[in-house]
Parts: structure tokens; C-alpha cells; sequence
């Protein structure tokens, strides 16, 4: 086995210790915290982290085989972006699937009887907690949609094909959204 292969196993096994977790502002979403850790070598470092209690995503695909996106304001990049259905979570131990399928119907008037595990994604790994569970969900039926009072929100849908040329164009940039239809075509491509 190659020898950085062999450090690198060693660094995965090491331990850090966390010495303290300091809040320092808590918002209706988000938690801002200044942690102390000691980490494997002894130094003692702090770092930023964003506590987030997990959100849920998925991936619609009517019966015609397209993939259902919704287009809504994000105040951060002062646009609309092309995104899938997703939301934060309502408790921390609320099911993700069905959060998921609460959201479906929520942004896009949609309701499936189930939703398949899709893949498990980390947005932000150097500074934040937030793990979303994305779905994959098919033989939707319509139903009445229930935004909430800041969400103005356009239901699209988009052959497959076209959304991987505007990923590979730079043109789609939701990182969950771009991880949910990567997997979702090497899904398909393998079943």
C-alpha cells in the first residue's frame, strides 16, 4: 500500500476533542458557535461552526420521465434560482422522507405515496452541521399547494438532458440540486 495511502488511514483514525462549544448568536434558523478543539498533533484551535437542524429534499420525476424543479427567490445571491424541493426540518427528529414529501406538496402541489432514498448531502463541511437527505419520488398527483407567506415560488419541469447541459454549462448552481440530479442520472444510467 502506497505510504501517504497508509498516513492517511492513521489521520482518519486520530481523535480530536472538543473543549467547548460557545454560542454566540442563535437565529430562527441557524446557530452561530465559536468551538474550541484540540486536535490530533495538540495544538488547540477554534473555529467557527453553524448548527442547523437538517433539512430534506426530492427529486420529482413525473410520468413522462421529467424532473420537477421550482424556481423561488434566494435573498443571498439576489435572485431566482433553479432548485429541487427542499426544506428545513421541523423537529430535529422529524423523518426526513417525510419532510421531503411534506415539501413536494407544499412548493409544487404534489403528493406521491412514497419517496427512495437518493443520497445524503453535507453543503458546507468546514463550518456547518446541515445534512440533507434528498428523495427521489414518481407517480406524483396533483394536489393544492400550500406556500409559506415569504415564498413565491415557480413549479418547472425539465428534461433531464437539458438540466445536465446547464450543470456542465455553469448555469445550474444549487449545490443539492446539482448532487440530486448527478446521482439521478447514474441511477438511471445503472437500472
Amino acid at each position: 500500500m502506497p505510504e501517504e495511502l497508509i498516513k492517511q488511514d492513521a489521520l482518519e483514525n486520530m481523535k480530536t476533542e472538543r473543549l467547548e462549544r460557545k454560542e454566540v448568536i442563535k437565529g430562527s434558523i441557524l446557530t452561530y458557535y465559536k468551538d474550541t478543539v484540540r486536535i490530533p498533533n495538540g495544538h488547540i484551535c477554534e473555529w467557527d461552526f453553524i448548527g442547523h437542524q437538517g433539512a430534506a429534499a426530492v427529486l420529482p420525476v413525473d410520468s413522462k420521465g421529467r424532473l420537477i424543479l421550482v424556481r423561488q427567490y434566494r435573498n443571498a445571491f439576489d435572485r431566482f434560482m433553479l432548485e429541487i424541493p427542499a426544506g428545513g426540518l421541523e423537529s430535529a427528529d422529524e423523518p426526513r422522507k417525510e419532510a421531503a414529501l411534506r415539501e413536494l406538496k407544499e412548493e409544487c402541489g404534489l403528493v406521491a405515496e412514497d419517496a427512495e432514498f437518493l443520497l445524503r448531502y453535507y453543503p458546507t463541511v468546514a463550518y456547518s452541521g446541515e445534512k440533507i437527505e434528498i428523495f427521489l419520488a414518481r407517480d406524483l398527483k396533483q394536489t393544492e399547494r400550500s406556500l409559506d407567506c415569504d415564498e413565491y415560488i415557480n413549479v418547472e419541469a425539465w428534461e433531464l438532458e437539458d438540466l445536465l447541459k446547464m450543470i456542465y454549462a455553469g448555469e445550474l448552481n444549487d449545490g443539492k440540486t446539482v448532487a440530486a440530479i448527478l446521482a439521478y442520472a447514474c441511477k438511471k444510467e445503472r437500472f
